[in-house]
């Protein structure tokens, strides 16, 4: 046992999604033909308005308010009230450096438990390990979209003894791309016991039919809303996000703001400024071009995985399916991904990663190995997408699901 590093800090691995990007990156520059099927960015350029406003205030150097600029915390609350039919206004913003560190932040001034759906996003469980929030995880199943039924959220509740609780949940859904279907009854649930929701929305506005229901709008008073630039504006390496909070947890946002202040103190001026124009400007003809593509990419995937030995669901939103590999016989899913990388050049993220048991061979696929910029300015104005436009515009995509399906064939 380490004499410098603390208990639970030694028993931490480094980021699954982050770790097998850099292995992606070794892997293809030793020549090894590599399909990127493992990570979750962005394929799309920054919208050209929001890159010129950046530009236009590179010289702001000044540090700025902890809680963010006050004008981009209004221009927030004002997206989100009119996208969620929220009833937010600035002061109940706070902006940081991605949503990933104010989640952590917030682990780690609640004193509680938390709960978590299984599968979820790798990096719920890392961080309350860190903050040493016990973790009670809920397993789910693809028949309710990989979302606890209301029934299996009262049941876990009941069972805990520690009735100060955060319910993490995450939709459209990483890693499956499913929806939550059941907002009403898992609000109902979590008024009855006063559960705290974190709703991370980072893939809302990618929802394919573009009808994104937020569960804040049946509990409000509970949720904690949490989204950011990176996925929708496809600018993961600007670093902004933001949380917004109701006034019924100002005790919680109160700590959080402590937090900040004593951690990253404030957000890039340079970025806030251009984060103003992400969130006042007009930006629905890319939103509306960039889910076309996705939501084309994603069904072809679909169609061309699917068969008598590869479980999948049909994915609603985001950049990702779950699917399983009923015929794989090995002794965990973590050994299943390393056959199929050596084998294939095709790179996944094993179940077990989600929270998923490692004996079920589940995968995560994300379907963002292609040239977003090339694709986009091909699929403005309305032209129709079909085989020979994926085959053109995302190659990868077509090779590697090919190989993965005739791998799933060779067990």
């Amino acid at each position: 046992m380490s004499k410098i590093i603390k208990k639970q800090i030694n028993q931490l691995k480094p980021s699954a999604t982050l770790a097998i990007n850099e292995e992606s990156n070794k892997l293809k520059k030793s020549g090894k033909k590599i399909y990127r099927f493992g990570f979750g960015q962005s394929p799309f350029p920054v919208p050209e308005s929001i890159v010129l406003a950046l530009k236009n205030n590179a010289n702001k150097n000044t540090y700025l308010p902890m809680q963010g600029l006050e004008e981009l915390r209004l221009a927030i609350a004002n997206q989100l009230n009119q996208s969620n039919n929220n009833n937010f206004v600035a002061e109940d913003i706070i902006v940081g450096p991605g949503t990933k560190e104010l989640m952590f932040l917030t682990q780690i001034a609640f004193r509680g438990e938390i709960l978590l759906p299984a599968p979820s996003w790798v990096s719920y469980k890392p961080q309350a390990v860190i903050a040493k929030n016990k973790v009670h995880w809920i397993q789910t199943s693809s028949s309710s979209n990989w979302f606890p039924t209301a029934e299996q959220l009262e049941n876990k509740i009941k069972s805990i003894k520690n009735q100060n609780l955060i319910f993490f949940m995450n939709s459209p859904n990483n890693p499956s791309g499913m929806l939550c279907k059941n907002l009403q009854e898992i609000a109902e649930v979590a008024k009855k016991h006063k559960l705290i929701i974190l709703s991370d929305e980072i893939y809302s506005r990618l929802t394919f039919d573009n009808q994104y229901k937020s569960i804040s709008n049946f509990y409000p008073e509970g949720t904690i809303v949490s989204t950011g630039l990176s996925k929708w504006c496809g600018a993961g390496g600007w670093r902004l996000g933001f949380f917004a909070i109701p006034k019924q947890l100002e005790e919680l946002k109160k700590s959080l703001k402590i937090l900040c202040s004593e951690s990253f103190t404030s957000v890039s001026a340079p970025i806030q400024y251009a984060a103003i124009e992400a969130y006042k400007g007009d930006h629905s003809t890319h939103l509306s071009t960039i889910r076309k593509i996705l939501s084309f990419t994603s069904n072809y995937v679909y169609e061309n995985l699917k068969s008598n030995v590869i479980n999948v669901a049909k994915p609603e939103g985001g950049f990702y399916l779950f699917p399983e590999f009923t015929n794989a016989k090995f002794s965990s899913s973590s050994e299943m991904c390393k056959d199929i990388l050596n084998k294939t050049g095709v790179v996944l993220l094993p179940g077990s990663d989600f929270g998923i048991d490692n004996k079920k061979m589940f995968a995560r696929l994300s379907y963002t190995d292609f040239d977003g910029s090339s694709f986009l300015s091909n699929t403005i104005g309305g032209k129709k997408l079909d085989h020979a436009t994926i085959k053109k515009y995302a190659p990868n995509i077509v090779e590697g699901v090919a190989k993965l399906k005739d791998w799933s064939k060779s067990l």
